[in-house]
């Protein structure tokens, strides 16, 4: 556990560096500099997977008339610059159609790089629910956190990171379409109890009937409740094997059927009843 917490006092370190960096603070090489954008590769390790295009596009017209205020920050490399932070910056800069930008240029190892771009996302709220869940979980597992000590780290709530990492529980299918606005963040908190093949089908319903979150509620006792029925049922009627009584009973001519646990002789006459009865007491 001393690990655990050692970890993320390092971790909440990182916080104050994303600030800093914009304060000159961070080891730089010149301070704000100007760069060709076509110059900066993507940060590898960015958890932001979609970015809303008309955000964007209001960006780059901000970003033609007043110039970019806060510059991207980035690293040097072999061949140009990787992104450390601002990517939503830089995708804006480009469709304004910008040659250069101005960046900070500074020196951090990979594994600060990938951490940045986690805090930086998390902290600014530019996460939709699933990239914000990825998030979380690497932050997990790179330093080994519980949900308290997450929570306390990147100053959420521990019920709030709960509730988003069980997104993750959503199939694929429950994962695009809430990303894409498809359903909202309570229906998916529905859902998520449901196999993947019923969580596909209360999606298409979801869409196509535009059902509330009361609904989907509704839909989803329904299937609960039939599972618990149908488990029940499975108990009280197990399978049963009667093939060899048949054939035992057929060799003595007497015609027999099944169905369940119900198994049915069929008598034509007295003498088979007898014939019957003495073979069950021999």
């Amino acid at each position: 556990m001393a690990k655990a917490s050692a970890l993320g006092r390092g971790l909440g370190a990182l916080l104050s560096e994303i600030e800093e960096a914009y304060d000159n603070e961070l080891p730089k090489k010149n301070g704000v500099e100007e760069i060709f954008i076509s110059e900066v590769r993507p940060n590898p390790f960015q958890p932001r997977k979609h970015f809303d295009p008309e955000s964007l596009a209001e960006l780059s017209e901000s970003i033609k008339r007043h110039g970019l205020l806060q510059p991207i920050v980035v690293k040097e490399d072999i061949d140009g610059y990787v992104l450390i932070a601002g990517e939503r910056r830089l995708r804006a800069s480009k469709l304004a159609k910008l040659e250069t930008i101005k960046a900070i240029v500074v020196s951090v190892s990979n594994e600060q790089m990938r951490e940045h771009a986690l805090i930086e996302n998390i902290q600014r709220d530019e996460l939709n629910a699933i990239d914000l869940a990825h998030a979380y979980q690497e932050l997990i597992n790179i330093h080994q956190l519980t949900h308290d000590q997450l929570s306390q780290t990147v100053y959420k709530s521990r019920a709030q990171i709960t509730n988003t990492l069980r997104l993750l529980q959503l199939n694929e299918k429950g994962q695009k379409a809430l990303v894409e606005g498809k359903i909202s963040a309570g229906h998916a908190k529905v859902i998520i109890a449901l196999e993947a093949q019923e969580q596909s089908l209360i999606i298409d319903s979801i869409i196509g009937q535009k059902l509330s979150v009361r609904d989907v509620e509704q839909m989803v006792k329904k299937i609960k409740n039939n599972n618990e029925i149908h488990a029940v049922q499975i108990e009280k009627s197990p399978e049963f094997d009667f093939k060899e009584l048949h054939t035992l009973l057929a060799e003595m001519g007497l015609k027999s059927s099944s169905r369940g646990s119900k198994f049915t002789i069929d008598f034509d006459t007295n003498g088979q009843i007898a014939t019957f009865l003495t073979t069950l007491s021999s």
